[in-house]
């Protein structure tokens, strides 16, 4: 953590000058008025929808610096206060965790917050939020409401007068207790100083920023340096065996939550020490004293091997929090949280469980010795008395730090041992609404302390979010999978005299949908092939591409010659309107007579390799592509296609890739197709697309049709 500005300095980011502190008495007095310990103005910038923070009051605004700038949509206190025009209460820890984790994760205290708007009836002007100490009952009581809203309506008028006056107002200093000096300046104040250092442990006082103001002999022996040395520094920087974030996180603790916190630190080679910090709204003073006692029991105790940390610090949870960010699909989340998150708070087991239709659903369990232990998770309607249905239904975590603990509440789980001894059963809540709940399992007996219980919760939000979100892609990844079955051909069956096979592989990037299409006709007396590109890899092409498909189908039905099937769908997709364009290859078959009329629009040409093994890309006429112009014209062109030949038709993914040269890449085909094209047809079609430009990563979707010509009679 970095020292932060300065006190009675004000960032030197945005805003007008500072002038008269009207934002800072103004809030010093809100503070005041409904006993909270600190706060902040935020104001809204007229040019764009965000909110910035002009003051903040009680504590360093480091505190709150991931919040300085933020949008009017963000999913914080003030951004719904602003846009709900109401006031917004956090009653606690937990509230915060299911409600708002992503401040629960950085500020994972027990701290109360109200958010309220800076508004009069005709506009909003900001928001102040106000925190009280851990030990505030979780409801605002009437006379705090009445007084906070009262004031921030106060703060909204001078708001808008002095917009009306051309003045508005800007950033200002922070309000925060000055730091004093071990200087003393009366007899008392010296007399009080010497009484101090006769003590027999050690007293340090931090200011806000958690710089030390003041130390005495005992404590500067304690810490090991001198006081002229330590006044004025961080402890976790100054002194080298407390830079681990656990204990400027106890600092933090103490000073939100206003609540006396504690740690040990080993001191090397081998003394424990005890720190006891004692809060107040103008700093911390700090006990330290030797641990006798854990020294005792550490000495006594066989040193193990250490076992996974325990998650304790903030950047293990922000870095936590980005990994969730990351996962996709439904499965990605159960690896993220099994990789990420259990090895974190030493987890062994774990359970991802869904809401649905009245019951929770397994979507994925990880570590169970028998899986048919976790599978049995799910499958439980929603009003039965399990503990993963109580923590869903209440929206309250449940900790269990044995198996007789859990066992005294839920009798019914001594008949279904699962080889853990401790459990931790997390609520996903999401947008307001239960998604599910995460099961996290322990090898041995284990006690969750109140910040590892604040952590688990706020995890367990952004597991919601983190879920919510896949939930809703692999909902599209299934419709999409479902839409691009239904537009392509489940069979084909092609004419006499002709063998075929199909494949499709959508682009590696996007919805696994995509305008690629074939078709094969078995119109009489002649059959028909088409294969065809919509621009795009999109629902929206793949809609398109089925229209298309559709409209070269009836052409065909009706007997329509190639180069009018091809007119025809080209007007066809001009009518439509919808300003893609695409690419498309048609044929009439003739096998009987041993040939193929073929009609191009802007598509690759085909490949025919020969009965003695010669390949040749087929240069055939054509026009463009289709929907640009109305009147466009398709040449056909006739090819020979004697028992034994195979034409390759195929989209642009089967041949470009990125850093590959087309005309390279067609090389490749023809040797393939020199070499395996006497190969079964459907093998032949595998070693295609496997072998292809698009194998390694494809960037585009890919349709291939193959057709051979047999002599049947």
């Amino acid at each position: 953590m970095s020292d932060g500005p300065e006190p009675g300095r004000a960032p030197a980011a945005g805003g007008a000058p500072v002038g008269r502190p009207v934002l800072s008495l103004a809030l010093a007095a809100m503070l005041e008025e409904v006993q909270a310990h600190s706060g902040a103005v935020y104001l809204l910038r007229p040019d764009e929808p965000v909110l910035e923070m002009a003051v903040m009051a009680g504590m360093p605004r480091a505190f709150a610096a991931p919040w300085e700038r933020v949008g009017l949509s963000a999913p914080i206190p003030v951004a719904d206060a602003v846009r709900e025009r109401r006031l917004v209460w956090v009653g606690g820890e937990d509230q915060m965790a299911r409600r708002y984790p992503r401040i629960s994760v950085v500020l994972p205290y027990p701290f109360a917050l109200a958010a309220a708007p800076l508004a009069t009836g005709r506009k909003a002007y900001g928001a102040v939020f106000v925190t009280w100490p851990g030990a505030h009952p979780p409801e605002l009581s009437d006379w705090e409401r009445d007084r906070l809203t009262a004031a921030c309506d106060r703060l909204a008028l001078r708001l808008e007068g002095a917009a009306e006056e051309k003045r508005p107002l800007g950033h200002e200093p922070d309000v925060l207790a000055a730091p004093f000096s071990v200087v003393a300046g009366t007899l008392g104040s010296v007399e009080a100083a010497r009484m101090v250092s006769r003590l027999p442990y050690g007293l340090v006082s931090l200011d806000l920023h958690g710089r030390i103001g003041f130390v005495n002999t005992a404590a500067a022996e304690l810490l090991g340096r001198p006081a002229g040395e330590l006044l004025g520094t961080l402890p976790w920087v100054a002194v080298p065996w407390l830079k681990d974030p656990v204990y400027e996180d106890r600092y933090r603790a103490a000073l939100l939550s206003q609540q006396v916190t504690s740690f040990v630190a080993l001191r090397p080679p081998g003394e424990w020490l005890s720190f006891r910090l004692y809060p107040s709204t103008t700093g911390l003073s700090v006990r330290i004293s030797r641990a006798r006692a854990v020294a005792e029991l550490a000495r006594a105790v066989p040193q193990a091997d250490p076992g996974p940390s325990r998650l304790v610090t903030i950047s293990q949870l922000l870095s936590l929090a980005g990994a969730l960010t990351e996962a996709v699909g439904v499965r990605d989340v159960v690896q993220l949280v099994w990789d990420e998150v259990a090895p974190a708070v030493g987890s062994r087991g774990l359970a991802l469980l869904r809401a649905q239709g009245g019951r929770l659903h397994v979507l994925g369990h990880r570590g169970y010795p028998d899986p048919r232990v976790a599978e049995r998770c799910g499958r439980l309607p929603l009003s039965e008395h399990t503990p993963q249905t109580q923590a869903l239904n209440s929206g309250v975590p449940a900790f269990f730090e044995s198996r007789e603990e859990l066992e005294r509440l839920y009798p019914d789980r001594r008949g279904t041992p699962d080889g853990f001894a401790a459990w931790a059963y997390l609520p996903l809540i999401a947008s307001g609404r239960p998604v599910g709940t995460c099961l996290l399992a322990f090898a041995e007996p284990h006690t969750f302390p109140a910040d590892e219980r604040a952590v688990l919760t706020s995890l367990g939000g952004l597991i919601a979010q983190a879920l919510e979100r896949a939930l809703l892609y692999d909902a599209k990844l299934g419709l999409a999978h479902g839409l691009q079955q239904a537009l392509l051909p489940s069979s084909l069956t092609p004419p006499p005299g002709i063998e075929a096979a199909a494949r499709y592989l959508p682009a590696t990037h996007g919805m696994d949908i995509g305008g690629d299409f074939y078709d094969l006709v078995p119109t009489r007396p002649l059959a028909a092939a088409v294969i065809g590109d919509v621009q795009g890899h999109n629902v929206t092409a793949a809609g398109l591409m089925g229209q298309v498909r559709t409209g070269v189908r009836a052409y065909t039905t009706v007997g329509q010659a190639p180069h009018e099937v091809m007119s025809s769908t080209n007007r066809l997709l001009i009518d439509l309107g919808t300003e893609l364009f695409a690419s498309c290859l048609y044929l009439r078959l003739d096998p009987a007579r041993g040939r193929a009329v073929m009609a191009r629009a802007g598509h690759p040409p085909p490949l025919l390799r020969r009965p003695d093994g010669r390949v040749r890309v087929l240069d055939l006429a054509g026009g463009p592509l289709l929907g640009i112009d109305a009147s466009a014209v398709y040449p056909t062109t006739e090819v020979s296609l004697a028992p034994g030949s195979v034409l390759v038709l195929y989209t642009d993914g089967l041949v470009e890739a990125p850093g590959i040269d087309i005309e390279d890449s067609l090389v490749g085909l023809g040797g393939l197709l020199a070499e395996a094209g006497g190969r079964p047809l459907e093998d032949l079609a595998d070693e295609v697309v496997r072998h292809s430009a698009a194998a390694r990563e494809r960037v585009d979707d890919v349709a291939v049709l193959l057709l051979r010509a047999r002599d049947d009679g």
